[in-house]
């Protein structure tokens, strides 16, 4: 990618920017680029633990040119950071957003995507090279990616702060968004909200959210269910740190710790925490006044979001991206009917389900077992409440990316996609989860499909109805859609909630939920 001295500008309601054009292959006019724009005041200060504020306004034209600050996170470990990048920009104006446009300052209307990155809601950015948006302005989309507080300064749980800060920040770029991308070349009414892990949760909160209503006409959730966490979870995951700190468990104390403490603070107290191991957790909760109710119960119960149409879907083998890194892949494979007790209950099913679960798949071993087990829990169950909750009201289209890594046992893991929807396959980062010379036909497939959905609406596959099509991605020459391939499943599950021994309790995909394999505790590596 090359720059030139051209500087385009554009405007938002508090002061110019000047961006750069850049240029490469596919987009010989140039595409338009504008990086750490604020959206929001610097959430520090008097402003710390508290909701965002908009931004001071400037005078003249500000450059916008370069990534902003990144919000404070713990970097991953040595055996996470093989395969994800996680770059760390310093600085306290954090929340900042970038803007990828083939028309900007001019009225072009066009489509609007919203990139929200996932991270367990405590590591990732949108200076993260995976996420180049030049593709999708190339194809005519413009396109947006931001920065959200993350760990115990977005998702802590305290006596004296509002709950939530991280999705809270989420809604103000939305709303600048919806003020300022006409400016861009970009449609208010035309935006299309996207994220993948924490960011699919992230938006399955803003579809249950009454005050985002209006503020998007359609959202991906790309490996990522509806859901909140237990506030009591959130709680102890804040206590855990103010101990180590030795202060109260309140903002008012935490906003007196240095930024760098409450990082090594959070990462010791989470440690153990992982998917399918649980384990302690920032997340979403229900606070009665952003979020009043669980997302998942909004949207299957409760109408929420009428008139939104939804893309979702997950990769095949979402748990080899938590459990190879380290070696856990090998050692719950050798624990056998530990592993699966273990599941059991992270998954607060009775004994039967499991058992079920190796009389349909005999031919995997235990730890594909209990990776779909525990995937089909948090992930696959919910979206599909979700889509039939849905038929009738608005579209919902369903997909499944099963390409495997060209790394050894990663198969088709979790963020395996991101590469291929954004067509970035070629950086280095995306070649550290995928292996080098990815399929571009593949990419072109996946990239153009999302690009179609933000258009006009339609992926290019049937939308859900009872038949249950599931667009499959994993030969490029072949447009597979599969139908009801994860019925099976849905009815063991179904079976399992209708037996009357003990609460039904709701997972949950980011960290936290059910009992963790207690034997595998002394192993877990934190990522």
């Amino acid at each position: 990618m090359t720059a030139d001295r051209r500087a385009p500008v554009a405007r938002t309601p508090y002061g110019d920017v000047r961006g750069t054009y850049e240029y490469g292959a596919g987009h010989p006019d140039g595409i338009a680029v504008f990086r750490g724009i604020p959206y929001a005041a610097p959430p520090f200060g008097p402003r710390r633990f508290r909701p965002p504020v908009p931004p001071a306004p400037w005078a003249g034209v500000r450059d916008a040119v370069v990534f902003g600050p990144t919000p404070a996170k713990p970097p991953y470990s040595e055996a996470f950071a093989r395969y994800l990048s996680d770059p760390v920009v310093p600085g306290d104006d954090c929340l900042n957003l970038n803007v990828w446009t083939p028309e900007p300052g001019r009225a072009a209307r066009l489509p609007v995507m919203v990139w929200i990155h996932g991270g367990a809601l405590t590591r990732g950015s949108s200076a993260v090279p995976v996420y180049d948006g030049s593709r999708f302005a190339r194809d005519g989309v413009v396109l947006v990616s931001l920065n959200y507080r993350l760990g115990v300064e977005g998702y802590g749980l305290f006596p004296d702060a509002p709950a939530n800060l991280g999705l809270r920040d989420q809604l103000a770029a939305l709303e600048w968004v919806r003020e300022s991308i006409a400016g861009f070349g970009g449609d208010p009414d035309r935006v299309t909200v996207f994220g993948q892990s924490a960011g699919a949760i992230s938006i399955g909160a803003l579809l249950a959210a009454p005050r985002a209503r209006g503020l998007f006409r359609r959202a991906v959730l790309q490996s990522g269910p509806p859901e909140a966490l237990d506030r009591d979870k959130v709680r102890r995951m804040v206590r855990r740190m103010a101990i180590r700190l030795k202060i109260p468990a309140t903002a008012e104390a935490f906003a007196a710790v240095d930024r760098s403490m409450l990082v090594e603070a959070q990462a010791e107290a989470g440690r153990l925490s992982s998917p399918v191991l649980g384990g302690p957790a920032f997340g979403l909760v229900v606070d009665g006044d952003l979020l009043p109710t669980d997302p998942l119960q909004a949207l299957t119960g409760q109408g929420a979001a009428p008139g939104v149409d939804l893309l979702m879907g997950w990769t095949r083998d979402e748990h080899r991206l938590w459990l190879v890194p380290g070696g856990l892949h090998e050692r719950v494979d050798r624990l056998g009917t530990v592993a699966l007790a273990g599941a059991r209950a992270r998954c607060h099913c009775g004994p039967e389900l499991p058992r079920a679960y190796r009389d349909l798949h005999p031919e995997k071993d235990t730890v594909d077992l209990v990776g779909r087990l525990v995937t089909d829990h948090l992930l696959r169950v919910p979206l599909h409440r979700v889509a039939d909750a849905r038929l009738g009201e608005a579209r919902s289209y369903v997909y499944e990316f099963a390409w495997p890594s060209r790394l050894p046992a990663l198969g088709s893991c979790h963020a395996l996609e991101l590469g291929f929807v954004f067509d970035t396959g070629h950086t280095p980062a995306a070649a550290k989860l995928a292996g080098e010379d990815t399929p571009d036909t593949l990419a072109a497939i996946l990239h153009t499909a999302w690009a179609r959905f933000a258009t006009d609406g339609d992926p290019g596959w049937p939308a859900w109805n009872t038949t249950h099509p599931v667009r499959v991605f994993e030969d490029p020459d072949d447009e597979r859609i599969a139908y009801g391939p994860y019925d099976p499943e849905l009815a063991l599950w179904e079976a399992d909630a209708r037996r009357p021994r003990r609460a039904q309790g709701a997972g949950t995909f980011s960290t936290t939920g059910g009992g963790p394999l207690p034997a595998l505790r002394r192993f877990r590596r934190a990522p």
